[in-house]
Order: C-alpha cells, then sequence, then structure tokens
C-alpha cells in the first residue's frame, strides 16, 4: 500500500501520543486494537494453517505480539510465544497485555533456537524500538526466523530495519507481510526497506484524520507524475524553451548525448550541446536534432548561454582545463541550471552557495559536496545538509530518490532495481533540464522530471524486463510518461 505521504519515527510517535492524549485512547487500548488488525489479517491470509510462534521482545512491540498470541489462541490456533526480550523491562501496558496472554490457550517456551514447524511467525521482536546494535539474542532469533522459510508477519516494522532511512545493519527480519500501525513510515520504501517488508498493510487504528492533518509539514510528500498541460494547436519549438548540455569530454560522448536526447524526448523545443569536436559525427548520425557545437580547452561559449533558458551541466565533462573552462562560464552566467556528475565533482572542489540550481548527486557525490568520504545512513539529515550548504534543489539520487525545496521534501517510490543500470543519472539531467528550459520553477522542474524519469523506468521495464535495461530504453518511454500514456 502506498499512500499520498511518508512519515519519520520522531512524527508517528507524536501522533501516537496526540491520539492517547486528544481523543482519550489509552496504550494498551492501542495495543488491543493494533492485535486485533494483525490477528485479522493473519486469519484471512492463513485461515489454514492454525499455527503460529510468536516473537516478543521488551518493548511496546511485544504488547503487541502478546495479545496476537492470545487473540490467535483464542479462535484454536496452536500458539507458542517465544520471550526473546526481558519481562522485567515491560512497560505497565505491555504487562498488561502480558497478563491477558497468559489467561489464553497460548504456550510460552523459551526460545532456544528452535522454529515451530509449518507455523505463521510474528515478528514483535523491536519495531519501532531500534537502537544501536542488535543484542545477541535478539540476532539469533531473527536468523533462525529467516533460516526457517515460515511465512512472516512483521508487527509495524521488520525488526532491524531502519523506521527512517530504510537501512539494515546486520540481520533484519524479511517479512512475507508487514501490517504498521497510524500511518506509514518512510523506511519501509527506502533503501533496503521494500526488500524486507513484504506486502504492507497499514492499519490506522480508526485514527482521526485532524491527527494527520496537524503533522503533514513534518511528513515527506509521495511524488505523483502528472501530465504536462496539452500544446496549443498553435505552437512552435520556441514556446518550449532552448535547453543547452554541456559535457562529453574525450571518450564520454555518451553521457552528454543521453541528456540531451531524454530533454527533446521530455518536450524541449530547441537542445543545443557543447562538447568535444570528436563527438559531432556521432551526435549527426544518432541525434540529428541536436545542435551541436564543439569547444576547445579555452572556447568562449557567452554567446550560446545568452540564447538559452536553461543549462545542464556535467554528464561525461571531467575535470580537465577543458571541463574547468566551461564550469566558470557556466556558473557566472546566472542561467536556470542543473548540475550533475563532473559538475558535482568542481563545485565540491570550491564549495559556494546556488542560485537557481538543481544539483542531483548520488550519494558519493554528496560525500564529496560536503567534504567526507562517505555520507551517514540517514538520507534525510544528508538532503538537508546539501540544502544548508548550498542553497538549491537537492535530488538526492538512489533507491527512492528524494527532492528537497522551498516546499519541502518529496520522496519517489517508482523506477526500480532495473533502472541501476549506467547512463540513468544522465538520462535524468536531460529530463529535468528540459522541463527547466520550458519555464517550470526549480522545484517543479525538479520533482516532474524524478518522477517521470521513474514511472518511464517502469514503462521500459514492462517492455524489456528487469536485466538488461539500458539507459536509453528509458528515454524513449519518458515522452510517453510526460503525456500520460498507461503504464
Amino acid at each position: 500500500m502506498i499512500a499520498s505521504k511518508l512519515y519519520p519515527a520522531s512524527v508517528i510517535k507524536e501522533i501516537d501520543r496526540q491520539y492517547s492524549e486528544d481523543y482519550g485512547i489509552s496504550g494498551f487500548q492501542l495495543m488491543k486494537l493494533a492485535a486485533r488488525r494483525v490477528v485479522e489479517v493473519i486469519l484471512a491470509r492463513y485461515r489454514d494453517t492454525k499455527r503460529a510462534q510468536i516473537f516478543c521482545g521488551s518493548g511496546n512491540n511485544a504488547g503487541d505480539g502478546l495479545l496476537i498470541a492470545a487473540g490467535l489462541a483464542d479462535r484454536g490456533w496452536v500458539v507458542q510465544v517465544a520471550l526473546v526480550g526481558d519481562v522485567e523491562k515491560f512497560s505497565e501496558d505491555a504487562r498488561q497485555a502480558l497478563l491477558v496472554c497468559q489467561n489464553s490457550q497460548a504456550v510460552f517456551e523459551p526460545f532456544e533456537g528452535l522454529v515451530m514447524s509449518g507455523a505463521i511467525l510474528v515478528d514483535a521482536l523491536l519495531g519501532l524500538g531500534i537502537r544501536g546494535e542488535i543484542r545477541p539474542r535478539y540476532r539469533s532469533a531473527m536468523m533462525a526466523m529467516n533460516a526457517a522459510n515460515n511465512p512472516v508477519v512483521a508487527v509495524d516494522l521488520p525488526s532491524g530495519l531502519q523506521p527512517d532511512s530504510g537501512e539494515v545493519d546486520a540481520v533484519c527480519i524479511m517479512a512475507s507481510i508487514t501490517v504498521t500501525f497510524l500511518a506509514l513510515k518512510i523506511g519501509l520504501y527506502s533503501q533496503d526497506g521494500p526488500d524486507y517488508a513484504g506486502e504492507v498493510i497499514l492499519a490506522d487504528l480508526g485514527l482521526p484524520g485532524a491527527v494527520l492533518t496537524a503533522q503533514d509539514a513534518k511528513a515527506l510528500r509521495v511524488l505523483d507524475a502528472p501530465t504536462l498541460r496539452a500544446r496549443k494547436k498553435t505552437a512552435h519549438k520556441g514556446h518550449f524553451g532552448h535547453l543547452l548540455v554541456i559535457g562529453g569530454n574525450t571518450g564520454f560522448g555518451g553521457a552528454c548525448l543521453l541528456a540531451s536526447e531524454a530533454a527533446l524526448r521530455s518536450g524541449a523545443g530547441l537542445v543545443s550541446v557543447v562538447s568535444r569536436a570528436g563527438h559531432r559525427s556521432g551526435f549527426l548520425a544518432r541525434c540529428p536534432e541536436v545542435m551541436f557545437r564543439a569547444a576547445t580547452d579555452t572556447a568562449d561559449i557567452t554567446d550560446l548561454l545568452d540564447r538559452v533558458q536553461a543549462v545542464v551541466l556535467g554528464p561525461g565533462l571531467g575535470q580537465d582545463q577543458w571541463a574547468q573552462n566551461l564550469y566558470r562560464q557556466v556558473m557566472a552566467a546566472g542561467k536556470p541550471l542543473v548540475l550533475d556528475a563532473d559538475a558535482l565533482n568542481l563545485l565540491a572542489q570550491s564549495p559556494i552557495p546556488l542560485g537557481d540550481c538543481i544539483i542531483t548527486p548520488h550519494p558519493l557525490e554528496a560525500a564529496r559536496l560536503l567534504g567526507r568520504d562517505k555520507v551517514e545512513p540517514d538520507r534525510l539529515a544528508v538532503l538537508r545538509q546539501l540544502r544548508a550548504q548550498y542553497g538549491s534543489v537537492v535530488v538526492l539520487k538512489g533507491a527512492a530518490t528524494l527532492v528537497l525545496s522551498d516546499t519541502g521534501i518529496a520522496i519517489n517510490l517508482s523506477g526500480g532495481p532495473a533502472m541501476a543500470t549506467a547512463g540513468m543519472g544522465d538520462v535524468l539531467s536531460g529530463v529535468v533540464g528540459a522541463l527547466l528550459a520550458q519555464g517550470q520553477p526549480l522545484n517543479r522542474a525538479a520533482e516532474l522530471g524524478v518522477a517521470h524519469h521513474g514511472r518511464a523506468g517502469l514503462m521500459a521495464t514492462s517492455q524489456q524486463g528487469e536485466v538488461g535495461l539500458l539507459a536509453r530504453d528509458v528515454v524513449t518511454q519518458v515522452g510517453r510518461s510526460l503525456a500520460g500514456m498507461p503504464l
């Protein structure tokens, strides 16, 4: 399930608190509502199994698990509770749940590495409670659950999955289904999340809409991919902007070519390219619609910069004298700008605040821009740090690309692993640049470009398959996506 917004763990906890305080719902009542919904899911999906093993930790997630155990046992299931956590650390709500479970037909067994044969496994170990390194006893239980190949239902969040980043450290529960509560967590859809969460089912527990609305400003918007406005019958190429793509140093003409083709497929009226002279014949053969200009190490392109509406700088650019000469001219021109690839590496060498600019780093480029060897797993923090230092619209690429602008943070959930191949970033820069040239504001160009790039990737994957997809396969689908063609 995908909603229009995703929420960080801190906001989920605030939503929980507000719901309890403002609407008189106790923590134990919320536990009962949560457990009842998980039991309903298990009965609907695994009705004929009638065997369950419930793995419980020490936090409130354990309380949910104990009530799930009681609910299944009351319906005639054979239920075994494996207490992995320390009962002495239970909250008052979890202690109430323990009493309910002890009064049911569920059987308590110390966990000694054995998983019930043919049982549904319920992960109520950590949930949102993951902090630091996972303790050995929990790790052993998680590894045993994963090794058993039984269906696993995770309670709120697969244990081991970071709720905000979607990162996994040493071990994480591989769930068949995750029943998550109140609102959707970012980690379920970011980085490793989709590989571990399985099918995600939202149980809102009767949460009033007003509580969510009050937290909207702290949520991540999930990007949609609306179509561009229909063109007038009298339209001509001058109405749709002139984009300049600069890159393609010796041996890297393909990057610049992909960006240029993507820009044309994204509706730019005119596309000019500045590249090395040796790439001219390749451009003429592959994409004659592009206006090609060869540049030397000292070329002056200010006349061309004056004529265009936007610039993409970076695909295949390099960092030599030729690249630095073009970089300096573009940065001085003040045009709406997309910086990608080696343009970002040149920026990292001499960081400056940016004006009308969109930067599109992948994690390693982001680390360089922040003066580090690598970035921290918290991608939201990295995004905000880049924005604070450079002042631009930031597109942080990766699984579930993030976009930060004046309108907040948005997350893209379209695309997929088929797009993990060379040239995809060049295609994205061309799409975003074309939208800028057509007059889209910076934030809208970035968001639309990311969303349609991902959607075009899905369209190409449906035709080519997941293995062996090429960046140019996506280029051919970009126009169809922007026009609203079905997947």
